[in-house]
């Protein structure tokens, strides 16, 4: 399959700058997964689409404020800093701009020294390694001097750094928010809950290699860069135990079905506690194990996450459908509207009231 084959023709005034007020009032496209019929609604209508014995999945990670402004402490020249990963203790793999101002030993400051790290390594790619040196909890420390790390397509300040949150956010170490998780507020769970719809959460730290361009012709020679993930095996049971009893399994974001589906590949189709780091690529062909249904945003033309939507429908309706979003004026992206991939209605064996 050729990268161009995801290609679309997206307005640049589609892409949303800022969120809006109500988490919930964002527009929603669903299209049944298998005919590719789409209907559009808004999102607290999701209620509508959820059934008792279904389980939804939602990603419980955080997004750090991992964008730092400093100065050399030698030059006193302006660094920006941009925390990926933590590799051990004090020691970050990070992004650096301008990087060819940072040599191995440069000190950059921030906040007038409230916080110092120390470049330690080089990375192939050009992005370096620092440790940190501070007194105190760093993450506090990180929580007064950083910003969130909002991806380039949005050139907005973000008024309320919550806003790059989901409500249930509580694992620190994401680069980027699941944005999906976005949409929803604590009351609408509560009424997800309601209806007899279980609530279970994985954990997957994404990456800024999630939103990488694939920089190859064929699909099939691109890597992904590997992430961090957990599940618990509460979270496996409800999901193990949904599925004997033929419910649904409605994965909230890519980065909830890439969690779910490397574990089911792993244990050959069951879930289980796991934790680990996953460079799974998702792309039309591939043999979904887990997950029924998929509430998403609106990707990148080209992306991995548009090959991994149309390989949960077909590549077909999903261009049709984005082609209809675009004609209604959806939005787009971090802060956009959202899209429910809507499996058949199963009947289960009977409805369940525990709730994770």
């Amino acid at each position: 399959m050729n990268v161009n084959d995801f290609d679309f023709e997206l307005p640049e005034q589609l892409i949303a700058q800022t969120p809006l007020l109500d988490r919930t009032s964002s527009r929603l496209l669903v299209m049944d997964k298998e005919t590719g019929v789409v209907a559009h609604r808004y999102f607290r209508d999701i209620l509508d689409h959820l059934h008792a014995g279904d389980v939804l999945v939602l990603n419980d990670t955080r997004v750090l404020p991992a964008r730092l402004m400093g100065v050399k402490e030698d030059t006193g020249a302006n660094i920006e800093l941009l925390l990926l990963k933590q590799i051990e203790d004090d020691v970050w793999e990070t992004l650096v701009k301008p990087a060819k101002k940072v040599k191995v030993g440069t000190v950059v400051s921030f906040g007038e020294g409230l916080l110092r790290a120390e470049c330690t390594a080089i990375l192939d790619h050009g992005g370096r390694h620092f440790k940190m040196i501070y007194d105190g909890i760093f993450y506090e420390i990180l929580d007064a001097l950083g910003e969130m790390p909002l991806p380039p397509y949005i050139r907005e300040k973000l008024d309320d750094q919550d806003r790059y949150q989901t409500v249930f956010a509580k694992e620190r170490g994401s680069a980027a928010a699941p944005t999906a998780g976005l949409h929803f507020t604590e009351e609408l769970l509560d009424e997800i809950r309601a209806k007899g719809v279980e609530i279970a959460f994985i954990t997957l730290h994404v990456g800024l290699g999630t939103f990488r361009p694939v920089s190859v012709d064929s699909i099939e020679d691109h890597a992904m860069h590997a992430e961090f993930y957990r599940i618990t095996q509460e979270t496996a049971d409800v999901i193990n135990s949904a599925k004997q009893r033929g419910g649904r399994i409605i994965s909230v974001g890519t980065t909830s079905t890439r969690t779910l589906e490397s574990v089911a590949n792993k244990f050959g189709g069951k879930l289980q506690e796991d934790s680990g780091w996953t460079d799974i690529f998702i792309f039309p062909g591939f043999e979904f194990k887990a997950v029924d249904g998929l509430i998403t945003n609106f990707h990148l033309p080209k992306s991995t996450l548009v090959m991994l939507v149309s390989a949960l429908s077909n590549r077909d309706n999903i261009l049709n459908a984005y082609n209809e979003a675009i004609g209604e004026q959806y939005r787009f992206f971090s802060f956009g509207d959202a899209m429910f991939i809507e499996p058949e209605k199963k009947e289960t064996f009977h409805d369940t009231s525990s709730n994770v």
